[in-house]
């Protein structure tokens, strides 16, 4: 019996120590990596605008009445000159009237002092001709000379009562034709903000009776671009965008326009930046929001990295032997020192060993790579993790965490 206890005894001590050290064997890391690849990058900046009109007219009315006719309304296409409202012209007719009768009386008057300023003339010259062959006194050549002088301040002054009436009747006939309103340009109407009956005023300020869009078929955004990018932005760089409308579809514009005025809001500062867009098809409209993306730089068959790679940091423990042996090098500290980055690839015994790499423009998803010992297909480390973080997600066993 004894001799069979030995054996099993030192089989359970064997089988212990052996469970020992695989239970509290340091767990394996796990890196996730991706492939350096080949191919375009595009950098660019992120904004979002709204669409409108390239020219975008107000129509209004210098005249204050009641509206009595439109002759258009939204969506209506319009000619330059075509009449799109009235307002009633009755109160205007009958100033225009008054003001002509005026205006003819004042010319009639101005005809009869003319004649008798050409009469006290004749008079004065008779009787300057009788005082040289002394058959009238002084006394009545002055009585000629001083009515022939009252009848020219009489004709001056009958000349500014015409130009007066004049003026008034030209104002009646001013307001009269602004009582019939007209398109200003050729377009498309946006909007209509009176209707039939309405009265507007146009004592203090010109009322807006319609808006219209000049040209639709050309657009443009105005895009507020952070402070942060807008250095990067240029006149003529193409643009992408999307509308929630279509968001199936991609529409292209050009930057026209880098205004320098900023605009503060929250302490947050912003410039404005216009883009020009093609509307032939006329499925964008005024107000939607467009997503913008301004195409800053632009590389073609490039090696490119993922961004997530140079955001990765070993960590602590990971790879200490290798890390100190890199970065205590006399390269790696001038490396540091001049701003340079790094990569991770794995190398002998799982490890993660450190590239030093320039790169170049890059976006959201991928950066170009410029220069390191790197190439086409090269894994590159983006993440790291445990098994056991992986197993669990760092919230303890089955049961829930051990306290």
């Amino acid at each position: 019996m004894k001799k069979f206890l030995i054996p099993a005894a030192a089989v359970l001590v064997v089988a212990g120590v052996a469970a020992y050290f695989t239970l509290n064997k340091k767990p394996e890391t796990v890196f996730k990596t991706a492939k350096v690849e080949r191919g375009d990058i595009v950098s660019t900046v992120s904004a979002t605008g709204n669409l409108a009109a390239v020219v975008t007219v107000q129509v209004g009315t210098q005249v204050s009445g009641t509206i009595q006719k439109l002759f258009v309304d939204y969506n209506s296409p319009v000619k330059k000159g075509q009449i799109i409202a009235q307002i009633d012209p009755s109160l205007f007719s009958a100033q225009l009237e008054q003001t002509r009768g005026n205006y003819l009386n004042a010319q009639a008057s101005l005809l009869r002092v003319k004649a008798d300023l050409e009469d006290a003339r004749k008079n004065l010259e008779r009787n300057r001709q009788l005082l040289k062959d002394g058959v009238v006194s002084q006394s009545d050549f002055d009585t000629a000379d001083n009515r022939y002088q009252m009848a020219k301040a009489t004709v001056k002054a009958t000349e500014g009562s015409v130009a007066q009436t004049r003026g008034a009747f030209s104002q009646s006939e001013t307001n009269l034709r602004y009582a019939t309103i007209r398109s200003p340009v050729d377009g498309i109407v946006v909007s209509r903000n009176v209707d039939v009956g309405q009265t507007v005023a146009a004592s203090f300020q010109t009322p807006t009776l319609f808006t219209i869009a000049q040209d639709l078929t050309r657009m443009e955004i105005d895009t507020s671009v952070d402070e942060a990018d807008i250095s990067r932005v240029q006149v003529g760089q193409p643009v992408s965008f999307t509308v929630d409308s279509y968001p199936e579809n991609r529409f292209t514009g050009t930057v026209r326009q880098v205004r320098n005025a900023p605009v503060v809001t929250q302490n947050v500062v912003t410039y404005v930046v216009v883009i020009d867009v093609d509307n032939k098809d006329m499925k964008l409209k005024p107000g939607m929001t467009a997503n913008v993306s301004i195409e800053i730089a632009r590389k073609e068959n490039v090696l490119k990295l993922p961004s997530a790679a140079l955001r990765y940091k070993p960590k602590k423990g990971t790879d200490e032997k290798e890390a100190k042996g890199q970065q205590a090098g006399p390269e790696q500290r001038r490396k540091k020192r001049e701003g340079g980055q790094q990569v991770y690839i794995l190398g002998p015994e799982n490890k993660p060993v450190q590239v030093p790499v320039k790169t170049g423009i890059g976006n959201d998803g991928q950066v170009e790579l410029v220069s390191g010992n790197l190439k086409e297909n090269d894994q590159v480390i983006i993440e790291q993790v445990t098994p056991q973080q992986k197993k669990s997600g760092g919230m303890g066993g089955p049961m829930g965490p051990r306290f």
